[in-house]
């Protein structure tokens, strides 16, 4: 199931997922970037909040491993390469790691937080928010439901991580992180367009070796599903996102 291909389609990303960074307060309140800070921003999407940490006089890394997200943040002024984040190598080169909902997209946790741990200055700090315990609960459930109907188990091709508190707090403490905070919110998220958009854009490669009309029939099976529970009279879709804020401390 696993491609190279970059799913990542930055004018659906723009059209059906403008939350994302327009949601992103209280991660920048506990960032707090200062002028003449270095900061390695994971999973930097487009850059529009690299941007916004660069107008505060911070300099920005960017990395995502999507070469269209790349692309996008470069246009935006931001030095951004095409990376995996949990293959990271720097050696105690950031004052700030930051990354706004894009953590839960990396299976590989402990080595992640590990490479990041390293890459901070002493007394540097991790800030982040992603998707925690409980997040687009609905949809993986309906997801789990529709697929098994076609032989496939969601389990198996599931492309997000979404920890609890205690088990974050863990992974953190473990690499040596003094954890500061580290707690769950709910915040249920109207959708800018309907729940379609939010599965072209953000979930292609859980159904990437499928056929266009296998897709299309599970994709239009989900709306259908998911309408009664989150589908509202007015016509506005809202995702039952669940987020995990999280400050760590590099000693």
């Amino acid at each position: 199931m696993k491609s190279n291909k970059d799913y990542w389609k930055t004018q659906d990303y723009t059209l059906h997922a403008n939350f994302v960074s327009a949601l992103a307060q209280e991660v920048m309140q506990d960032l707090a970037p200062q002028q003449g800070e270095k900061i390695l921003d994971i999973g930097c999407g487009d850059g529009e909040l690299g941007a916004f940490i660069m107008e505060q006089g911070a300099s920005v890394l960017g990395i995502d491993s999507s070469a269209n997200f790349v692309e996008a943040a470069r246009r935006r002024g931001v030095n951004a390469r095409n990376e995996d984040a949990q293959n990271i190598q720097f050696e105690s080169e950031f004052d700030a790691v930051f990354s706004n909902a894009a953590l839960h997209w990396m299976l590989r946790q402990e080595e992640l937080i590990t490479r990041v741990f390293h890459a901070l200055r002493s007394g540097g700090r991790f800030v982040v928010e992603m998707g925690g315990d409980g997040n687009i609960s609905l949809i993986c459930r309906t997801l789990t439901e529709i697929l098994a109907e076609y032989g496939i188990d969601f389990a198996a091709r599931n492309p997000w991580v979404f920890p609890t508190p205690d088990e974050q707090r863990k992974r953190l403490e473990k690499a040596g992180f003094k954890v500061i905070k580290c707690s769950l919110r709910k915040r249920p998220t109207p959708l800018p367009t309907n729940v379609r958009g939010w599965f072209d854009t953000f979930c292609n490669e859980i159904l990437v070796d499928l056929s266009d009309s296998d897709r299309d029939e599970i994709l239009g099976s989900m709306v259908e599903k998911l309408r009664p529970l989150i589908c509202g009279p007015d016509g506005t879709w809202t995702v039952d996102y669940v987020r995990l804020n999280f400050v760590a401390i590099k000693p």
